[in-house]
């Protein structure tokens, strides 16, 4: 054989080669099967999660219905319907705070009669979204009484039941079986990964971009017909093209390790309004140093949003304390301060969007302020720093 022919031949096997490391690839992929949505998204139309289905091969919604026995999603109603009217299979979920079994039983109930009211067709799916701060102090055994107590009750309005969780809560905090559960782990490069294929769905990003739709969404990879009817799904999208170029993208899309929170300074005295716990360390788990009373004038000099609590630093003859002003939804719960705050209350259907733009703010910007992301749950009561 002589050179030409060697080099042309090496150059078609090499090509053959490429092409099919390519198509490897994208069959690898995650895929963009599920979104879910709740009032954080505001208003979704018809006309977007059509979108969703014919450029980028979405076929089930899940629809935030409730959270505790205190909120019903003001945007499920309208959810459900512009999700069916795109011709999506449309699930729903609950935002769980039980930690007995008559909690889960109660919470059942008030989720089954909001997913009524809000349309949610019986023989949907209505998981439960068990994450948080209530049941990371539970132990496993205790989560899972509660959890089955939840999904018993919930299939007497009609619908099937599931447990949504994060990945490093699955069989650790929660029993959570094979062929069962939805399960959120955001890998740092997503490609080429297929984590909990042998779950009913694997959810793999919560900053997907839609084409015509504000913001980012969670969407998840299904990995059985649980979440479309219990059947092979029917929707097709319009724009083959598309999808496979959109989920390319998707996939390209890293999601960058969360930053470490850091001690920002602030020299200020807060003045007690409640007995709160001077600890060894900033976290609950640390040893309490003493009770200071209600009354008690702190001075301080860092402080730090960390495990759901602003945390303040207190400068010790011996070296320092660490105490708690508030939860991060509410930083100064516990102190007076002489920092003046504007508050707003959040109200039934309110969003992270919807407060910032009456407020002149950017979401992150609100969020960052509250402690929070733009993807955290808001509900009605709850006080946000506005000013």
């Amino acid at each position: 054989m002589n050179k030409h022919k060697l080099k042309a031949l090496i150059l078609t096997v090499g090509a053959i080669f490429m092409a099919f490391l390519m198509v490897n690839v994208t069959s690898q992929a995650a895929r963009m099967d599920m979104v879910d949505v709740s009032n954080n998204n505001g208003y979704m139309s018809t006309a977007e999660y059509t979108s969703m289905r014919n450029e980028f091969g979405v076929k089930a919604l899940t629809v935030k219905i409730s959270e505790g026995t205190t909120f019903k999603d003001g945007y499920a109603a309208s959810n459900i319907a512009n999700g069916q009217a795109a011709g999506l299979y449309v699930n729903g979920y609950h935002f769980a705070h039980y930690k007995t079994k008559a909690q889960a039983i109660a919470e059942a109930d008030y989720a089954g009669q909001a997913a009524k009211a809000a349309g949610l067709p019986v023989g949907a799916v209505l998981a439960t979204d068990v994450e948080a701060k209530e049941q990371g102090i539970l132990s496993q055994a205790t989560n899972d009484r509660n959890n089955a107590a939840f999904m018993k009750e919930i299939q007497k309005f009609g619908y099937r039941a599931d447990i949504y969780t994060s990945g490093s809560w699955a069989n650790n905090k929660m029993t959570i079986k094979g062929k069962t559960g939805w399960i959120a782990a955001y890998p740092y490069v997503v490609s080429g990964k297929n984590w909990y294929s042998t779950n009913h769905a694997w959810q793999w990003s919560p900053t997907a971009k839609f084409r015509i739709s504000y913001g980012g969404f969670d969407v998840s990879q299904l990995n059985s017909n649980y979440y479309t009817a219990g059947q092979k799904s029917t929707v097709k999208p319009t724009n083959k093209g598309a999808v496979k170029a959109n989920n390319r993208k998707a996939n390209k899309n890293i999601s960058k390790p969360a930053a470490s929170a850091k001690w920002v300074k602030e020299a200020k005295a807060y003045t007690l309004k409640t007995a709160v716990k001077l600890r060894t360390g900033a976290s609950t788990s640390s040893n309490a140093i003493t009770i200071l009373p209600a009354g008690t004038t702190v001075k301080t000099d860092q402080a730090i949003i960390r495990g759901g609590y602003r945390w303040v630093r207190q400068p010790r003859f011996n070296g320092y304390g660490y105490l708690v002003t508030g939860p991060a939804s509410n930083t100064l719960e516990y102190v007076k301060s002489g920092a003046t705050h504007t508050y707003y209350t959040v109200k039934s259907g309110d969003s992270w969007w919807a407060i910032a733009q009456r407020n002149g703010l950017s979401m992150t910007t609100l969020a960052s302020q509250n402690g929070k992301t733009i993807y955290t749950t808001i509900y009605p009561g709850q006080r946000l720093v506005v000013r």
